[in-house]
Parts: structure tokens; C-alpha cells; sequence
């Protein structure tokens, strides 16, 4: 039993599709904790308190995107490929831990310095708050440090194992980052406030590297500890995190632009933003984040053997099939924003104003949640290509778009942080326009009915979907549901997302959207493989005995 659980966590996922969905339902545990973790902390805190430790985050975050996801989203896993298929994975594994340990002792030093500097940092980021609200931020942002460190380590043992094609349990590890966090909220809190969570971080970064370890250890992967500033695989990541570093510093700068912002606008304000953005990165997370993560290595693979023509059709057919299920989802996000922030946030400290504001950021979010999906496809096309200029360029100009209109409705309109969300759903939906062209370029073109048809038939099915989940959300919250009770309103959200889903797929089965048929095939390889292992269980439980 022990032993074909470890080798189902450890298969080989050989399709974009079946790593994609390993990836899913780990990511949907994830963030399910995620949404646990925030409700907890809804309930635990005020909204304002709640924005300290959301405030107390950006810093450090913003060091490990630029610095952490940079390099391994970037460089590490197509240069670590390339090791492994060129030169045998003895090379590769050295390279891994010459390139761990580099990125390691730079980022300790850099958190060092940030946690000696932490109260003028967060001055910074955080000009609305109270002096006594800024040195809390302060100093749970120093606790935070140590967990962002552990999660370097984390961070690099999930690359090896997606460089293999190993995508279960580098998933099943940010789930237990979520599981340290819930565990700090629920036994520190009593006895150190707002600063149980911030431990929690710590924990979570730890089991995250914990569960990874038996994986890479399986894969070869041994740890040693040698400073290699020089070998030519560290050079080559260098020379591409180059410019990738200066992309995620800018989207970086432009999530701390937000932050700054929203406490402008009112403390609870960086609460609201937080728990919108979370929400809305749910959807995100399933399934533009796992497919596109799924889709990275058959990319890089298929550029390495110049298979330009697969390379094209992998990219396009994983676009539709992110843009089939984020749709649906952006649908009900917009229009049953008011009843999923009650169920998800509802807490005695957390009002109906905040969730009505809450609600608004969400709805506009969401708006962009397609775009912001199948920009990390299209990034990560880039990637494959080696090509971090592009995507560099590319978010810039988004980027000061969706600043400079952030800047315009707070402080200019004086709108409420809701604008938030609109800013930032129209740079997305801008920077799909410019990445779709850019790479288009790159690859020899892309023929516009391969592109445009199956979009404008599944956002036409959206659209259709979303009426159809207002007008019963409508009708039954005044005539039949007291929405005052939780029961009844997850009730009523259940039937109008059932109902709203049921013409979404009938639509796209009537407009014949290939990628229903996909995704049904692919539940059936679930349903058969599922049988296949009961039976293994069934022939090979009586020689365990």
C-alpha cells in the first residue's frame, strides 16, 4: 500500500493535461487552505490588524519573486533540461546545487540588510499607516525573512522535481506551506496576537522543504555545499535572469504600488485588496498557473528539438484549453462576488462595507482573470524560447499603464480601492494583446482562425452563462432564500454556479469547443486509472500479509 502511494506521488506526469490536473487538484487543496488561512485571519482580526500582516509580506515576497520564482520559473528549469539531456544528470544535480547555493547565501545577505532596514522599508510601503501600525508591520516582517529564506530551498527542490516531470508532490508542498501558516493562526494566536501567523510562515516554509526531500532525493539529487560563481550553467541563468529579474522587479514594484495605495485610501483598504486578489488567484492557480507550469517543459523540449510546428500547436491548444476553464470561473466571480466573499470572509470582523468593498475589487479582478491566466502561458512560451527580453518589455508598459491609472482613480478621482481591480484588468487584458503578437513573430505566425474562433465561441457561451447565474441569484435571494443564514446562502450560490455552468457546457458543446471533448477524455483516463489501481491494491495486498 506504502509503496504504491509513493510511487503514484512520484509518477512521471508525461502530457501537459495529466501534469496539469496533478497540479490542479493540489493547487485547489492549496488554496482552499489559502481561503481557510484568510477566514481565519477575518475571524481572528480586525480588518486593520489583518492589513499589518498582509503589509508585512510585501518586502520579503518582493525579494524572493525577483530573485526566487525568477530564477526558477526563468532559467533554472530550461537550463537544468538542458543538462540533463545533453550532459546526464551527474552535471545537472552539481549544477542544481552550485546554482541553490549562489542564489542562497546572496538572498540571506539581501534579507539580512532588509531586516536591519525593516521600519524605514515599511514606512515605505505603507504611508497611511499609524506610527504604531508601521513598527508592528516592522517587526513581523523580520520573522517573515527566515521563512522566505527556507522557502529558497523549497523553491529549488520543486524546480528539479517539474524538471522531471514530477508535479505531485512539488504541488503537495505548498499546500503544507498554507498548513504552517492555518497552524499558527489557530495555536499562537492566543498567546502572541497577530504575530502567531507571521511564525507560522516560518513552519510553513520548513514542512515545505520536508516533504520535497524524499522526491529529489529519489531523483539523484544530493546536496554539497561549493560557491561556483563561474561554471557555465550559472552564467547562462545569470545572463537570462538578467533582464527576467527587471520584469519581476517591475511587476513587483507595480504589487507594492498597489499596497501604497490602498493604505492611502484606508488601513482595511490593503486587507480588501489582499483578500480580492486572493479569490481571484484561485481560479488562477488551477488553471492558468498549473497549465502553464504543466506546459513548460514539453516547450522547452520541443524548441530544444526544433519541432517548431508541435512547439506552435502545444502553445495554442494550451491557451483554449486555459481559456475553456477560466472563463466559466471569471463568470462567477463577477457576478456572485457579494455571496462568495460573505462565505469565504464572513466573520463577525468583517462588516457588510468590507465585504461590499471586497465584493467590487473582486467583480473587477475578475474581469482580467482570463488575461492574467494565459499570460503565464505565453510568458513561459517565451521561456521555452529563451527570449526574456520580450516578456520584460512587455510587462513595463503594462505595468506604468496600470499604475499610472491606479495612481489616477485614488488620488486624482478619489474612487475606493475597488479601482484597484480596474486598473489592473485592463493592463492584463493589454499585455495578452502584446504577448500573442510578440510571439506570434517569434514562431512564424499564428493563423487567426486557430486563434479567434475558439475564443470568440467560448466567451460568447461565458457571457451567455453569466445572465443565466444573475437572473436566478436575483429572483431566489428575493423571493424564496433569507440570505442572512450561511446555509442558504451557499445553497443559493450552489444552484445559480450549477445552473450558470450547465449552459456554459451545453453552449460549448452546441458550438462544438474541441476542448470539451479533451477535457472529457481525460476524465475518462482518471475514472479507468482509478479502477486500474484498486485492482493493483486488490493482487498485491495478499503478499503483504
Amino acid at each position: 500500500m506504502v509503496k504504491n502511494l509513493l510511487s503514484l506521488l512520484s509518477a512521471r506526469q508525461s502530457s501537459i493535461l495529466s501534469g496539469a490536473l496533478v497540479l490542479m487538484v493540489t493547487v485547489a487543496a492549496s488554496k482552499v487552505l489559502g481561503l481557510i488561512r484568510d477566514r481565519l485571519l477575518a475571524h481572528s482580526f480586525t480588518p486593520d490588524t489583518t492589513a499589518v500582516f498582509f503589509a508585512a509580506f510585501r518586502i520579503p515576497d518582493l525579494m524572493f519573486q525577483v530573485l526566487i520564482f525568477g530564477a526558477v520559473s526563468v532559467a533554472f528549469i530550461p537550463v537544468f533540461t538542458d543538462y540533463l539531456h545533453q550532459k546526464g544528470e551527474k552535471e545537472a544535480f552539481e549544477f542544481a546545487a552550485d546554482i541553490l547555493n549562489v542564489v542562497l547565501v546572496i538572498f540571506v545577505v539581501i534579507g539580512i540588510a532588509a531586516a536591519i532596514l525593516a521600519l524605514p522599508l515599511t514606512s515605505a510601503i505603507v504611508p497611511g499607516f499609524s506610527d504604531s501600525q508601521k513598527s508592528l508591520t516592522a517587526n513581523l516582517s523580520q520573522v517573515i525573512w527566515i521563512g522566505q529564506i527556507l522557502l529558497v530551498i523549497g523553491a529549488f527542490f520543486a524546480g528539479i522535481g517539474q524538471a522531471f516531470q514530477r508535479f505531485i508532490i512539488p504541488a503537495l508542498a505548498s499546500l503544507f506551506y498554507n498548513v504552517g501558516i492555518i497552524l499558527g493562526i489557530l495555536f499562537l494566536t492566543p498567546f502572541w496576537g497577530i504575530l502567531g501567523p507571521a511564525v507560522g510562515v516560518v513552519l510553513g516554509a520548513f514542512l515545505h522543504i520536508l516533504v520535497q526531500v524524499w522526491l529529489v532525493k529519489s531523483l539523484g539529487f544530493r546536496y554539497r555545499f561549493r560557491l561556483n560563481f563561474y561554471s557555465d550553467g550559472i552564467k547562462e541563468i545569470l545572463g537570462m535572469m538578467s533582464v527576467r529579474t527587471i520584469g519581476v522587479a517591475v511587476e513587483q514594484i507595480n504589487e507594492t504600488v498597489g499596497v501604497i495605495l490602498a493604505s492611502l485610501v484606508s488601513t482595511s483598504s490593503v486587507t480588501f485588496l489582499t483578500f480580492a486578489q486572493h479569490l481571484q488567484t484561485v481560479p488562477i492557480g488551477l488553471f492558468g498557473a498549473t497549465l502553464a507550469q504543466a506546459a513548460l517543459p514539453v516547450l522547452s523540449r520541443e524548441k530544444a528539438q526544433g519541432e517548431e510546428g508541435s512547439f506552435k500547436v502545444t502553445l495554442l491548444t494550451t491557451m483554449h484549453q486555459i481559456m475553456f476553464l477560466s472563463l466559466p470561473a471569471a463568470a462567477i466571480l463577477i457576478v456572485l462576488r457579494i455571496p462568495v466573499v460573505r462565505l469565504v470572509f464572513g466573520a463577525s470582523q468583517f462588516n457588510w462595507e468590507a465585504t461590499v468593498l471586497t465584493g467590487k475589487t473582486v467583480a473587477f479582478l475578475a474581469a482580467g482573470l482570463t488575461a492574467q491566466s494565459i499570460v503565464l502561458l505565453l510568458i513561459r512560451g517565451f521561456y521555452a524560447l529563451k527570449d526574456t527580453r520580450t516578456p520584460v518589455i512587455v510587462s513595463v508598459v503594462s505595468v506604468a499603464l496600470n499604475i499610472t491609472l491606479s495612481f489616477v482613480f485614488v488620488r486624482v478621482m478619489h474612487f475606493d480601492v475597488w479601482s484597484l481591480g480596474l486598473a489592473y484588468a485592463v493592463s492584463s487584458n493589454l499585455s495578452i494583446v502584446m504577448l500573442l503578437a510578440f510571439l506570434g513573430n517569434k514562431v512564424g505566425g499564428f493563423r487567426a482562425e486557430e486563434i479567434f474562433i475558439p475564443i470568440g465561441k467560448m466567451i460568447f457561451a461565458a457571457a451567455v452563462s453569466a445572465l443565466a447565474l444573475y437572473l436566478p441569484i436575483k429572483a431566489l435571494d428575493q423571493l424564496v432564500f433569507d440570505t442572512t443564514k450561511t446555509i442558504n446562502l451557499l445553497v443559493l450560490t450552489g444552484i445559480a454556479s450549477l445552473l450558470g455552468l450547465g449552459i456554459y457546457l451545453f453552449l460549448v458543446w452546441l458550438l462544438k469547443v474541441k476542448e470539451l471533448e479533451t477535457f472529457g477524455e481525460l476524465l475518462k483516463k482518471i475514472y479507468n486509472l482509478q479502477f486500474k489501481f484498486r485492482s493493483e491494491e486488490i493482487v498485491s495486498e495478499p503478499e503483504t500479509v
